[in-house]
């Protein structure tokens, strides 16, 4: 990671890896907020039975932080801080993706019957929404 992608809030998008108790009877896995995300989880929501072809997300928020996990299926985020994309492929249960504020997620290529699951820092605040891409660049000029 170079000094220039840590001063950019992309510099903050990064794979969370879960604990994992495995026996005979299958796995758990579990989170803590504030020891396995870097926030108290205020809220917990869930997506599922999407549309193989639909897309989600088309946002960013000012203030919310979020973990993003695939509990079945996968599906691809691509997140963007108005200077550089990247592109997530969520597929394992263990793995999450953490999504600081002022970063642009968008959803897509869900697998049939795919669930995620969002932790977020807040409660829901549609003021806290960005919902428009060129607002958004506007905001996030360097």
């Amino acid at each position: 990671m170079t000094a220039d992608s840590l001063s950019s809030p992309m510099g903050s998008v990064r794979l969370i890896g879960l604990p994992v108790v495995s026996d005979p009877r299958g796995d758990l896995t579990f989170v803590e907020g504030g020891n396995h995300v870097p926030f108290q989880i205020r809220r917990v929501y869930y997506l599922y039975n999407v549309p193989v072809d639909s897309e989600r997300g088309g946002h960013a928020h000012r203030e919310l932080e979020q973990v993003i996990f695939a509990l079945s299926g996968s599906f691809r985020i691509t997140v963007d801080d108005g200077r550089e994309r990247r592109e997530f492929w969520l597929r394992d249960p263990r793995t999450g993706l953490y999504i600081n504020r002022m970063i642009w997620r968008e959803m897509d290529a869900f697998s049939q019957g795919a669930v995620c699951m969002v932790l977020a820092s807040q409660p829901y605040d549609e003021a806290d929404y960005i919902r428009d891409y060129a607002s958004f660049a506007e905001q996030t000029k360097y």
